[in-house]
């Protein structure tokens, strides 16, 4: 039985496996998405209980080599205080976006990172900065698992981008020159200086400021890109959010 010790890691889901035991979706930085089980996690005496939070920093040992390996320690990573209001249900869609687009145990070290610095965005607060840091991971998460076209030409004709003409980015034909029924589309300029500000030698900073500068154009165009390879209407978070907000 292969044990893996002091693993830097998130809980991304928990579901109820017994009386007293949960089965974990947890995203790891060297080993991808995994599943765990916590044997005794639902007792009032147990360890686990107060650590294994959703938004959290943990460093966690396990083994097993079935699909389903077994928790055998964790500790709080430490660093941050848990997002809250619209900011934790943010989180809670990240983590939802991770569940559906990451196979099991395929490692995404550099995503793991952009997660960490997302989370940690997002537990400061401000509307602004979640949503710029919301659009900073879902470019890089998408870019990650090979979602993402380049985004300084047009995707079909591999035609150069024009810096005043308009594009838009659909599901099935990558970066395209606008039409006239399109409701959202950006620059050649800002979609160049998207695809720089991913090559970047600190892409999430990048972005961040990239995006900043085109937000409200971009976020409906990645929201349909994301449905899309979710294969879903709208995710489980969002409808979430919408229904809130009609309140």
């Amino acid at each position: 039985m292969k044990r893996i010790s002091d693993e830097p890691s998130y809980v991304l889901h928990r579901y109820d496996w017994s009386e007293s035991s949960l089965i974990l979706e947890v995203f790891t930085r060297e080993h991808g998405r995994i599943a765990l089980v916590a044997k005794g996690a639902k007792r009032p005496s147990s360890s686990y209980r107060p650590v294994l939070l959703p938004l959290q920093p943990l460093r966690i040992s396990f083994g097993g080599d079935a699909e389903i390996r077994t928790l055998k320690s964790v500790e709080w990573g430490g660093g941050q205080v848990m997002p809250t209001g619209a900011n934790l249900l943010s989180g809670y869609y990240l983590n939802e976006l991770l569940m559906r687009l990451l196979a099991r145990d395929d490692p995404h070290p550099a995503l793991f990172d952009v997660y960490g610095a997302a989370v940690q965005l997002l537990a400061r607060g401000g509307d602004d900065l979640m949503h710029t840091a919301l659009r900073a991971f879902e470019l890089l998460l998408l870019r990650e698992i090979g979602l993402l076209p380049q985004l300084d030409s047009q995707t079909l004709t591999l035609a150069p981008l024009n810096d005043g003409a308009r594009y838009c980015l659909v599901p099935e034909g990558g970066l395209r020159e606008a039409h006239a029924d399109d409701s959202a589309t950006l620059s050649g300029t800002d979609w160049r200086a998207l695809q720089t500000a991913l090559d970047d030698s600190a892409p999430y900073t990048a972005t961040l400021r990239a995006c900043s500068a085109c937000g409200a154009g971009l976020r409906p165009q990645l929201r349909t890109l994301l449905n899309y390879h979710c294969g879903t209407g709208t995710l489980r978070t969002r409808q979430m959010m919408i229904d809130l907000q009609n309140l």
